[in-house]
């Protein structure tokens, strides 16, 4: 029995039993009903980017304008480290690459099993 028959059944059973249920109990439940109904906040209906402006302007007005400097300067270092760190592997990449074409190994020695040990030590000097 999958989710959806099991949910049939179960709607079924609950409707059987509302119709044996006395004529004061259903007023009852529907008066409560309806006073639930009455107090429920009611969804204002606007677009999704007005939202966001909505939201935006309000987190910019909680903010001092030294918080947002601080923002700016952490970001702005973040993107220099990345950008210097991704051109340090480059460079150190470019030695090991002209140093292997340069040299007149064996195409044998590329496929040595101690060849990257030879690699990790000729780096390191």
């Amino acid at each position: 029995m999958n989710e959806l028959h099991f949910a049939y059944k179960i709607r079924q059973h609950l409707n059987r039993g509302l119709n044996e249920l006395p004529a004061g109990t259903l007023k009852r439940l529907e008066s409560a009903r309806q006073q639930a109904l009455s107090q429920q906040k009611v969804l204002v209906h606007q677009s999704v980017l007005a939202g966001v402006g909505n939201f935006v302007q309000h987190q910019v007005d909680n903010l001092h304008i030294k918080q947002v400097l601080l923002a700016l300067i952490v970001v702005l270092g973040i993107t220099s480290y990345t950008y210097w760190y991704a051109d340090q592997s480059i460079t150190e990449l470019e030695i090991i690459d002209s140093a292997l074409l340069s040299d007149d190994l064996p195409i044998a020695a590329f496929t040595d099993k101690g060849f990257d040990a030879w690699l990790k030590s000729s780096a390191s000097q």
